[in-house]
């Protein structure tokens, strides 16, 4: 079972344990107010170059790690303090 599954059913069993009304109805609009909405996004002629030149960066290997980039950007806040 995939994980969303697994959660959606946890829910779903902790809910039905509820008999608060107020609880329910406030969860209720929680979950109404929260869903999702389908919205088309428009990116700038800047955001698309940005993109493609991320894929580009991605495709050719020129990533770092989290680690790897941690302790790059530590020294180069030390070279920049002097």
């Amino acid at each position: 079972m995939a994980q969303v599954d697994q959660i959606r059913n946890q829910l779903i069993n902790k809910i039905l344990s509820i008999r608060n009304t107020e609880f329910l109805i406030a969860l209720d609009h929680l979950i109404s107010s929260g869903e999702m909405k389908k919205e088309v996004i428009e990116f700038t002629k800047e955001q698309e170059l940005m993109i493609k030149m991320s894929e580009e960066d991605i495709i050719n290997g020129r990533t770092t790690n989290h680690n790897q980039f941690m302790e790059n950007t530590t020294e180069w806040l030390k070279q920049k303090k002097g």
